[in-house]
């Protein structure tokens, strides 16, 4: 399975055909968050009906609450506290972000976050595990000069996936391992970045940047 990994578009839709382009043949799309910048709701349909693949996305803590309406009546795959499985693998997600200091439009508490992926994992009962969500695990592809600033509800269950797909800290992007686990923070799609995520026995991640 070939997948294009994308996040933090902040309404800048600009790059996306030089990604898609760039990355060649792919299966689906991974979308972390912040598909707009504080909306409008509706301009998140003109990045998803860019593509002919399934489009499997979440909000970022940058989308307003109201764009999930959007994105349960259009094509793409609302991942958010939802799974969504695509061969052997299931697919689970979790927009917004852990508690920020700008009181941004989608934020959840630890409470909520654990709340989510616990109920996504008991729904769930395929081999492989995959986890697409805008806020980073704490300690991982998260830090900025004041520290690590990730979900630490997320990097409680970091080891029940074998890959998580996030972005969120711009500055932060870049890959990690935790065990068995890859997590990879995709960047600022609206400036060009992306990764192309290969899954066969194993799991191969390749940043690009156009």
């Amino acid at each position: 399975m070939k997948l294009l990994a994308l996040s933090d578009l902040h309404g800048d839709y600009s790059k996306v055909e030089a990604l898609v382009q760039h990355a060649g043949v792919i299966d689906a799309v991974l979308v972390s968050g912040d598909i707009t910048d504080f909306g409008p709701d509706e301009k998140a349909l003109e990045f998803i009906d860019m593509f002919d693949v399934p489009v499997l996305v979440v909000p970022g803590n940058c989308d307003k609450p109201s764009i999930l309406e959007v994105l349960d009546g259009c094509s793409a795959v609302n991942l958010h506290k939802n799974c969504y499985t695509l061969d052997d693998t299931c697919f689970m997600g979790l927009g917004g972000s852990n508690y920020t200091p700008f009181n941004t439009p989608l934020e959840l508490s630890d409470d909520e976050i654990e709340e989510a992926i616990n109920t996504m994992l008991s729904n769930c009962s395929t081999i492989r595990n995959v986890l697409v969500s805008h806020a980073p695990p704490y300690g991982f592809v998260d830090e900025l000069p004041v520290g690590h600033v990730g979900s630490r509800a997320i990097a409680k269950f970091v080891n029940r996936f074998s890959l998580v797909v996030c972005g969120h800290i711009h500055e932060a992007r870049g890959t990690a391992m935790c065990g068995n686990t890859t997590i990879v923070n995709v960047g600022e799609a609206s400036k060009g970045c992306g990764a192309v995520i290969i899954m066969n026995d194993s799991i191969c991640v390749e940043l690009i940047e156009v």
